[in-house]
């Protein structure tokens, strides 16, 4: 189970590096919150996906679940979220102020 699901977050950053490569500003903030969701399935494959256990049981319990890696990654939901949603203003503004999401647009270079 833990293989499978360390190809998928593969493929999410795969997924995200081309959606991060493109030229329109949606599309990169796309590939932004993509490639968060594939950080949080790492970090909790490497945390160890155990089923049946409690957080904790005391000093003899025999088989327990560590709750570190959940809350680390509770905490990067929330604050990627923050980070999405910040960027979405941003790029609505920008949309607003100059009409177009292309990035060679917004950086003033038409033709290189």
């Amino acid at each position: 189970m833990e293989t499978l699901i360390i190809i998928l977050a593969g493929i999410l950053v795969m997924v995200a590096t081309y959606l991060l490569l493109s030229r329109t500003f949606l599309q990169i903030i796309l590939g932004t919150a993509i490639l968060s969701h594939a950080v949080h399935l790492l970090l909790m494959t490497m945390g160890g996906l155990k089923t049946g256990a409690v957080p904790l049981l005391g000093e003899k319990a025999k088989a327990y679940t560590d709750a570190l890696p959940q809350a680390l990654i509770l905490t990067a939901i929330v604050i990627s979220f923050g980070v999405t949603a910040f960027i979405l203003v941003l790029a609505y503004r920008a949309y607003q102020e100059l009409g177009t999401d292309d990035l060679q647009r917004l950086r003033g270079v038409d033709d290189e």
